[in-house]
């Protein structure tokens, strides 16, 4: 008996290992994983992923530089948005949306016909965004949504083109909120990640608020989706496109 009581134990002891391992990975593969053992250098929250450290959240208190006028002018925003060559009617998912800067003006392309889903993890910066938007007249089209480190909040198969601009390398979750981008897309959408160059040492931002191309491959070639181009007119960022892969398909490597 006592024989039998001490392989049940051992048993249940490699279960509930086994349980609070796959916990742990929360359906990440292997070369996913995050890595806590080192110390948060001063714009990083100590958390690496794929050998890169997460860059701190920047605060609804810096709305403000969102919104600053010379923006466009660095940035070319507006070349961007001609980039992005939104369609009347599509529904476009602005990730991090911030004080909303490119939601309006995505309104703005898509119409009344179309919807934008504004999604930040900051109640206060939704708050913010909605003011612009009925300021900008945009409240009709734009849709707010809160979410979560590691969930977008958007419905299933609901949206055509995600864009994140120089927000994912915040993400405190990259795999997790990657998943549930994707898992939003309709088949053969887009997944836009618009992140200043990491390669380019003129770029005048903190390099844990940069990213290179190789590194933005690497982080999503975990996911379903397919690398189709890195449009590189921006005078300081990457434009890189993803698409959802078919079933057939296979992740981008």
């Amino acid at each position: 008996m006592r024989s039998v009581s001490l392989i049940a134990a051992f048993s249940c002891a490699l279960f509930l290992s086994a349980a609070g391992a796959h916990a742990a990975d929360d359906g990440r593969p292997p070369e996913a994983r995050y890595d806590t053992s080192g110390k948060a250098t001063r714009d990083g929250i100590g958390k690496r992923y794929f050998g890169r450290e997460i860059a701190q959240v920047m605060g609804h208190q810096g709305a403000g530089w969102l919104e600053r006028p010379e923006r466009q002018e660095e940035e070319r925003t507006d070349l961007l948005l001609k980039e992005l060559a939104l369609r009347p009617g599509e529904h476009v998912a602005d990730i991090g949306a911030g004080s909303g800067y490119f939601s309006w003006r995505m309104a703005k392309i898509v119409g009344e016909a179309g919807r934008v889903y504004a999604t930040d993890i900051q109640q206060e910066m939704l708050d913010i965004l909605m003011r612009q938007m009925r300021k900008q007249g945009a409240d009709k089209i734009v849709q707010p949504i809160l979410g979560t480190v590691r969930d977008c909040g958007l419905r299933a198969a609901s949206v055509d083109t995600i864009i994140l601009v120089d927000v994912y390398h915040e993400c405190d979750f990259p795999y997790e909120m990657a998943r549930s981008m994707v898992a939003a897309l309709k088949p053969g959408g887009r997944l836009v990640l618009v992140e200043y160059r990491g390669e380019d040492p003129r770029v005048p931002i903190k390099p844990l608020h940069k990213m290179t191309e190789a590194q933005v491959r690497k982080e999503m070639a975990v996911h379903p989706v397919t690398f189709e181009r890195n449009i590189a007119s921006l005078p300081r960022q990457h434009i890189l496109i993803f698409r959802k892969n078919d079933r057939e398909q296979k992740p981008s490597k």
